[in-house]
């Protein structure tokens, strides 16, 4: 017969295992682009927005930063993203959700000329992220503003070509699109050299990309 008072203690055991919280799994956020997600002339760790938006997420998330400076969505451009060791990381990360923001150094001549295949290219990288094993929700960013002719970025291609034509895509493959570019719309002085947000700028990326991930 077994002994009573330790049937008791291995019932007890099990009720108050029963009773601890179950911990979540970490939602794993890939922030995916060029120079703005990487933060050129921030603190990458603290100040670039995909820190700031990881800690606005809180612990249930894993945010990381898969920003290239310079890099190009066309495969024909001067950086490719797709070349990159972030893209590899990115793709290899598992994650649960993709934010893409890219499409800036597009706008210069040596890459808009080959504009025809920037729609394809954008299609094409939703596709990989969107079938991944970890089936993430993908988000695609309009770019935010150029202030100004600067490294060759032209302020005009990315707001009358440039994100027309991400809004176009993005609603094709049905992601989501975040609205970079008129939350920094006419907010200049967050731009110390016209391309490029300060932290203040990146803060306020940061809480239009929670706001858009927290949406339903």
């Amino acid at each position: 017969m077994k002994n009573p008072s330790v049937c008791l203690r291995v019932a007890v055991a099990v009720c108050l295992t029963a009773l601890l919280p179950v911990h979540a799994q970490v939602i794993k956020v890939a922030c995916v682009g060029d120079s703005i997600t990487a933060g050129f002339g921030l603190a990458t760790n603290t100040d670039a927005y995909p820190a700031v938006l990881g800690r606005l997420l809180g612990t249930s998330y894993q945010t990381a930063n898969f920003g290239v400076g310079g890099t190009t969505l066309l495969r024909k451009g001067d950086y490719p993203y797709w070349n990159t060791t972030a893209f590899q990381n990115a793709t290899s990360s598992a994650p649960d959700i993709v934010i893409i923001e890219l499409g800036a150094n597009d706008s210069k001549p040596q890459n808009w000329q080959y504009k025809s295949e920037f729609a394809g290219d954008l299609g094409d990288l939703i596709d990989v992220f969107a079938n991944l094993s970890s089936r993430p929700r993908v988000f695609v960013c309009q770019c935010t503003p150029a202030y100004g002719l600067a490294a060759n970025i032209n302020p005009d291609v990315i707001k009358n070509e440039v994100i027309p034509m991400i809004k176009q895509v993005a609603k094709q493959r049905s992601v989501t699109t975040v609205n970079l570019y008129t939350a920094l719309s006419r907010r200049p002085e967050l731009f110390a050299d016209l391309l490029h947000p300060n932290a203040a700028g990146a803060a306020i990326l940061a809480k239009t990309l929670h706001a858009a991930l927290l949406t339903p």
